[in-house]
């Protein structure tokens, strides 16, 4: 895999919000230019695809040179391999009717383009250089052997997204379709997760709490409350993390049953995590029963809350222990316990997304023998 640090390869991003659009340039996993922020005029796709091709050839202007690729994420359904954009996107409705994005990106700019699922990228922005290497890193140093391969990465945002990484690639599917947005949630199994646990939905349970549906406060506004810096119903406030944490782990619990690996969550919500992490570990730590009665865990592993200094080193130490080998006076080392490690991004959702829109184009470029682009 691509030392994505040491890469002297350019790649141009950008951060496609259906408002304003965010054009940059990177380099050793780092951006190198003053990024240009431009209006996203996602209702017209005349102005929006021109927004496109004038942000990236301001960039390339400032360069001076032509990048290797083009990498970058969109929000919604795709066909993300062929770089065709098309379905159910709120946020950029002239694309719902299908647009060939990347095929019409790589005719104006002559360099390959790669455009991705934001949860995907992010997780494997996080897999690469994020919370996957630090752990393995924190364990060594505590001197365990053990190390994790896998990662499945969460964003909570406008949405409820999730990306996975398997021995260090990225799963996107057969479909380009990896979602536990439509999860059923568990209180009520007609709606979609999502909708417990997105922004809208700490607002709505704040609103439903405090008997204010019309308040206009945004989930930092509700944070503060709970804090006892900002007026308003502080239970209330307290009392919505807490149920969107207890949502997600419910969710969670599913895709760490599937996917034996660490988690890991970013995006805005999770500077209110003090809130909702209690909820969403008991969630993860939960049990169940089968019909006879006997009580199982929900998730097989024991999982870890990895930014609490002692469950990280109840996490490293595990249950190791010496056995004899049968017949000899030899000895191996056994750990019997399962575990995995749940924790909140130290990159950050946005820079974790550039890292892996930087490293999936140089390993793309890598695989087709193309190394200049």
């Amino acid at each position: 895999m691509t030392n994505f640090k040491n890469d002297p390869r350019i790649v141009l991003t950008l951060d496609a919000g259906g408002t304003n659009m965010v054009f940059g340039a990177m380099k050793g996993g780092e951006f190198i230019v003053e990024p240009i922020t431009l209006p996203a005029h996602s209702d017209t796709l005349d102005l929006c695809l021109g927004t496109m091709v004038t942000g990236f050839r301001t960039i390339i202007e400032k360069l001076g040179e032509k990048p290797s690729a083009i990498s970058f994420a969109f929000p919604g359904p795709a066909d993300y391999p062929h770089g065709i954009i098309g379905g159910y996107l709120p946020n950029f409705p002239s694309f719902r009717d299908g647009v060939a994005l990347g095929p019409f990106l790589e005719k104006t700019f002559g360099v390959p383009v790669y455009i991705n699922n934001d949860g995907d990228l992010f997780a494997y922005g996080e897999a690469l250089g994020g919370m996957l290497p630090e752990t393995n890193a924190r364990l060594e140093a505590a001197g365990s052997e053990k190390r994790y391969r896998n990662l499945i990465g969460y964003t909570f945002g406008t949405g409820f997204g999730i990306g996975i990484v398997v021995n260090g690639e990225l799963n996107r599917g057969d479909n380009s379709c990896v979602e536990t947005f439509c999860l059923p949630h568990k209180d009520n199994r007609d709606m979609i997760v999502e909708d417990g646990i997105a922004i809208r939905a700490v607002k709505r349970i704040y609103g439903e709490l405090s008997g204010d549906k019309d308040h206009k406060l945004e989930p930092k506004d509700i944070f503060d409350i709970a804090e006892g810096k900002a007026p308003g119903d502080r239970e209330a406030a307290k009392k919505a993390f807490e149920e969107i944490g207890a949502a997600a782990g419910d969710a969670m619990a599913t895709a760490a049953t599937l996917i034996d690996g660490l988690i890991v969550i970013g995006g805005g919500v999770t500077a209110s995590h003090k809130y909702f992490m209690p909820s969403l570990l008991k969630a993860l730590r939960g049990k169940i029963h089968t019909l006879t009665g006997e009580e199982t865990h929900r998730v097989q592993s024991k999982v870890y809350y990895l930014d609490d200094d002692a469950e990280f080193a109840a996490f490293a130490k595990g249950d190791s222990r010496k056995l004899k080998v049968y017949g000899s006076d030899d000895e191996v080392t056994y750990d019997p316990q399962k575990r995995i490690g749940i924790g909140i991004s130290k990159l950050g959702a946005s820079k974790a997304i550039s890292v892996g829109a930087y490293t999936f184009a140089l390993n793309q470029l890598d695989k087709s023998g193309r190394r200049d682009g």
